[in-house]
């Protein structure tokens, strides 16, 4: 938790984790109460055995945070996911009922199909991925990571997502992610955005090939009233390869000065 003012709740998504909001959440300390979680089975947060992370489960363990935290009344917080984050807080507010005054999602694993061809891969292949040798396996991902900006990452930043990952634990972490992506677990609440009414901001990277641009202007076009942020040079990580216009688009999103 860091800062002092109205509560403002910051979901990553994969293959990310907290470090993520590491400057976005310092800057929104100025003027909130800035609440920061790893999703289960991500960064330092740790499921029970034989669970596998999904967004269904994120989204349970959000609204019980948020009870957790004292977020359920008033004054109701802002809430941003990026990813299956952007998921993960629209199956909170459409299906666990939590409340919020505001929403930001960025490059947001909501509409179906969001799994992508590589994970849709292992999905297919699951057990080869497992038995594949560490090196190969950290060499693919790797290298999968490295698609998600347009900017190449600084190694330390690289290391920074990777760590969690390396070594045999780390890939069968990877591919426990990967086993519980669903789009299942968003396809009701994709029918039940027009019943979103709240301020909703969506913000994508112009460059984005994970999630196309074109899938954020559809979900900015299925909740009413919403407004369509692009950004420009942006991949899939938009808080890495372009932080400030990112930080200035939420700041704009929930009524601040920049």
């Amino acid at each position: 938790m860091l800062g002092d003012g109205p509560p403002v709740v910051l979901t990553h998504g994969t293959p990310t984790w907290s470090y993520l909001w590491r400057e976005i959440g310092n800057h929104l300390a100025r003027d909130h109460t800035v609440y920061l979680w790893d999703l289960l089975g991500y960064g330092h947060s740790r499921p029970r055995a034989h669970t596998l992370p999904s967004v269904a489960l994120h989204a349970e363990c959000l609204a019980e945070l948020l009870g957790h935290w004292g977020l359920t009344g008033d004054p109701a917080p802002a809430l941003i996911g990026r990813d299956i984050g952007g998921g993960t807080v629209l199956r909170a507010l459409l299906r666990h009922g939590v409340h919020a005054r505001a929403l930001v999602l960025m490059d947001a694993a909501v509409l179906p199909p969001w799994v992508t061809p590589l994970a849709a891969h292992m999905q297919q292949h699951i057990d080869a991925y497992r038995s594949m040798p560490n090196a190969t396996f950290t060499h693919l991902i790797t290298a999968h990571l490295n698609t998600a900006t347009e900017t190449p990452l600084a190694p330390a930043i690289a290391d920074a997502y990777l760590q969690h990952y390396l070594g045999p634990p780390g890939q069968q972490c990877w591919l426990d992610h990967v086993a519980g992506f669903h789009d299942e677990d968003t396809r009701d609440i994709a029918h039940r955005l027009h019943q979103i009414d709240i301020p909703t901001t969506v913000i994508w990277g112009e460059r984005d090939h994970w999630l196309p641009p074109d899938t954020g202007r559809r979900l900015h076009h299925a909740i009413p009233g919403s407004t369509f942020v692009a950004i420009p040079g942006a991949g899939h990580l938009v808080t890495e390869d372009a932080a400030g216009p990112t930080l200035h688009a939420i700041r704009h999103a929930l009524n601040l000065r920049s």
